[in-house]
């Protein structure tokens, strides 16, 4: 179960998760078929049901594809005429109509553009007001070219096109974690079956490309968990707001070579992203 098992780095999907097609429709089709193969496999009802308990959807971009572009990475900043020049190197902007309608348990946009700034500074993490802006439908963006006001430290991360777009269940990367020890976090405790489910799940939704940003779902990281870095550094009320991935983006080699393979993790409360407030987003960069 390799690719579950990063957090789903090359997760799979049927025909149904493609952008444009009902995400709804697609999961509880394949949720039917995953039981289906489950059983037939003799995996246990309650390990099946956990199992799909602590999924998470997510949506994936990819290169390749033959969709509707639904994000462009690297460069220099793609931005609103006038805007100020953002305090971090450009990742990706991303176009969220070009997103499944209901691919993740997220309050995503439906429309406009979501921008993505991240400096290649591995091992930190850290509140930042200019990390992610939301730019409106119908605002023209505008790439900031050389010789304008780009500063002297601005190194651009490599061009990419995403135009593959798809969507799955993604789980979080402790669950096959065999740690028989009773002192164990009983929250991040591997799941019985686990192996054999997620053999049993990639059967079902087959493959998919490598992909490049995923919006939502559970964290895939080398050493340290976005989420938790947010929650241990600063701590929220848990009845009232929660930390959560907001996107990630695998940087290969795109970033600066000590960074190839890195990943870039953008981290919000639920309640900034139902209002729109992304001026303080937590931002983790982690490589191998």
């Amino acid at each position: 179960m390799s690719e579950m098992r990063r957090g789903g780095s090359e997760p799979a999907g049927g025909a149904g998760d493609l952008g444009g097609e009902p995400a709804e429709g697609a999961v509880e089709g394949r949720a039917a078929r995953f039981r289906a193969e489950a059983a037939a496999r003799g995996l246990p009802a309650d390990a099946v049901a956990e199992f799909i308990r602590v999924a998470r959807p997510a949506v994936y971009l990819a290169e390749d594809g033959e969709g509707p572009v639904a994000a462009r990475t690297g460069g220099y900043p793609l931005l609103p005429a006038g805007a100020a020049f953002p305090d971090a190197c450009f990742v990706a902007a991303v176009d969220c109509a070009a997103l499944p309608s209901g691919a993740t348990d997220l309050p995503l946009p439906t429309e406009g553009h979501l921008l993505f700034f991240a400096d290649p500074d591995p091992g930190s993490g850290a509140v930042l007001a200019d990390a992610v802006r939301y730019v409106p439908a119908g605002t023209p963006l505008v790439e900031r070219a050389m010789g304008a006001d780009i500063p002297d430290w601005y190194e651009p991360y490599g061009r990419t096109v995403l135009d593959f777009t798809f969507h799955q269940w993604c789980w979080p990367m402790w669950i096959e974690d065999e740690d028989d020890d009773d002192d164990a976090d009983e929250d991040h405790r591997g799941l019985p079956h686990a192996a054999e489910l997620g053999a049993a799940w990639s059967h079902v939704v087959g493959w998919r490309p490598r992909w490049r940003l995923q919006l939502g779902g559970h964290p895939n990281f080398h050493n340290w968990d976005p989420v938790e870095a947010a929650r241990d550094d600063h701590p929220l009320d848990g009845d009232l707001d929660e930390w959560t991935l907001l996107a990630s983006w695998r940087a290969d080699e795109d970033a600066e070579e000590h960074l190839d393979g890195g990943l870039f993790h953008w981290v919000i409360r639920r309640a900034d992203l139902t209002a729109h407030r992304f001026d303080r987003v937590y931002v983790y960069v982690d490589m191998v």
